[in-house]
């Protein structure tokens, strides 16, 4: 590993901002905040994933990932970022090294033509080049390449060194806001700076979250200058240090970006989650409040609360159909970070009691939050086999499970729905507007009939009763040709004398035969 590739993580394994990082020894803190590996368990992603998970939704770049092609396959759009514009971000571009460029030493002449022939077919505003772990390993330099490309084509290309092996998907999102603040914050110059510009980071804009946010921003008068990174152009990230707030959604992931912003440029953060009516409008407060505290005209904080109350008013009228459906439920959610205590709150507010909870990826702020919603920790779960969720939902009688796509199939075996609240989701929750997108989700969920089908016994569980009669028989036995009688019921278990046979028949023998076949047609009905 180069030494600028060590000091750099080092760098980010002290954060002075995290709670959880301060109380740490040095030796503890080193190790960062990836857990050991459970024998047999899915290891999760790598710094490379972690990197390109945080800067893809950059959506007017080109993201050239320098690997072999596995790299990019296992890489590209795993998550669902939206954007308004430009569709470049979902385009997958990679060096493809093989074994030849490997053992030749090509590697870096590969990324430069391949950066080169990006610029020419598509003519991107930036490029972000990821490093993996083979041109780690082998030594390509690829800052270097970087810069001469930069020189050459005028194009910004940004190395991101964040190769796999160095740690944890949550490692690879430190590393990616480190390359934001070493080569993109800061190199652009917004045209008509305002009192009103925040940034947001930690938001991707999944299924379009962000969308449901901004125009509560919009009513306000407040700019998203900085994106980090939901539907973000290159552009807006370059004019980030010029804003006057710093919202952040993702503590875990980014916090080292807002508590240097701070420090470099004077841009206070705070956290907030736009997750539930009361957390959104918390989170609005907040961010009026600190904009003021900057310079902003006081009469934000009026237009604000009058916005609130409106915004409240609305959802909480059309909420009013669904509560009925929902309330007094029991849901086990099992997911991670903020959502681990904004979710909660969310639900409690329809009255629905949460069962349980988990704190996986949470900070110690994010657990004392779950503590003080639900008055108890001990509903909290740092990891659970399914097997152990699977006991939690039977034993607590819960009536859903919200989690990630991973565990769906949990609750499909308990018989149970399955609302998915993860990334990978298909529908918005954020904002006012997406609480009703959440529990009709919920509700949809909850109250599909397909359920009361599924948990009734099967109809070849129930017992057959020997007086059950079947419909009268048409046309031939499939079996033997013989023609049915006329208008004559067959009973179960009969004699055969309801099939008339023909001529050629032996009647005693016909009626022997079919007496055989009716007496097995007790759980067999295509045998006659």
């Amino acid at each position: 590993m180069a030494d600028a590739l060590k000091n750099k993580i080092a760098d980010v394994f002290n954060e002075p901002a995290c709670g959880t990082n301060v109380s740490k020894s040095e030796q503890q803190r080193k190790k960062g905040c990836a857990k050991p590996l459970t024998p047999g368990a899915a290891a999760g992603g790598c710094a490379f994933d972690g990197a390109k998970i945080a800067l893809q939704p950059i959506v007017d770049a080109a993201h050239l990932v320098h690997a072999p092609l596995a790299c990019e396959g296992n890489g590209w759009d795993n998550r669902g970022a939206a954007s308004s514009g430009s569709e470049l971000y979902r385009t997958g571009f990679t060096t493809d090294l093989g074994e030849l460029d490997i053992v030749m030493g090509h590697g870096e002449r590969k990324l430069y033509r391949s950066i080169r022939e990006l610029v020419k077919t598509h003519n991107p505003p930036a490029i972000f080049v990821y490093s993996t772990c083979v041109p780690a390993l082998i030594g390509d330099d690829i800052d270097a390449v970087c810069k001469a490309a930069t020189e050459q084509f005028g194009t910004p290309c940004i190395p991101v060194n964040a190769p796999g092996y160095v740690g944890s998907k949550n490692l690879g999102n430190k590393l990616a806001g480190e390359a934001l603040l070493d080569h993109v914050i800061g190199t652009i110059e917004p045209e008509e700076p305002s009192m009103y510009d925040v940034n947001i980071i930690g938001d991707y804009n999944l299924s379009g979250e962000l969308w449901q946010v901004k125009p509560l921003f919009d009513k306000l008068g407040i700019r998203i200058l900085g994106s980090i990174t939901g539907d973000a152009r290159y552009r807006q990230v370059a004019m980030a240090h010029r804003a006057r707030v710093t919202m952040l959604v993702c503590s875990k992931a980014l916090i080292t970006l807002a508590r240097k912003l701070e420090e470099q440029y004077d841009i206070p953060f705070f956290e907030g989650s736009f997750y539930g009516i009361s957390d959104t409008s918390e989170a609005l407060r907040t961010m009026c409040r600190m904009l003021v505290e900057r310079g902003a005209d006081a009469e934000l904080l009026d237009r604000c609360e009058a916005l609130i109350a409106e915004e409240e008013a609305k959802v909480w009228a059309d909420l009013e159909a669904y509560r009925p459906r929902v309330e007094g439920k029991k849901v086990l959610l099992y997911t991670g970070g903020h959502k681990s205590w904004s979710v909660v709150a969310a639900l409690q507010e329809l009255g629905m009691e949460v069962i349980g909870t988990s704190v996986r990826k949470a900070t110690d702020e994010d657990k004392e939050r779950v503590k003080e919603i639900m008055q108890t920790d001990a509903h909290m779960f740092d990891n659970m086999a399914p097997k152990d969720m699977y006991r939690v939902l039977k034993d607590a009688e819960a009536d859903v499970l919200m989690s990630g796509g991973r565990s769906q199939f949990v609750a499909l075996k308990a018989k149970m729905p399955w609302v998915d609240v993860n990334q990978e989701k298909h529908e918005p929750y954020a904002g006012y507007m997406g609480m009703v997108d959440m529990v009709h989700a919920v509700d949809r969920a909850l109250n599909n009939p397909m359920w009361e089908e599924l948990r009734s016994p099967a109809p070849w569980d129930e017992p057959i009763d020997g007086a059950n009669v079947l419909p009268a028989m048409s046309g031939h036995c499939p079996v033997t040709g013989v023609p049915a009688g006329p208008n004559s019921p067959v009973t179960l278990g009969g004699a055969g004398e309801d099939c008339a046979p023909e001529d050629s028949v032996d009647p005693a023998m016909a009626a022997t035969k079919l007496a055989d076949r009716f007496a097995s047609s007790a759980t067999d009905f295509e045998d006659c």
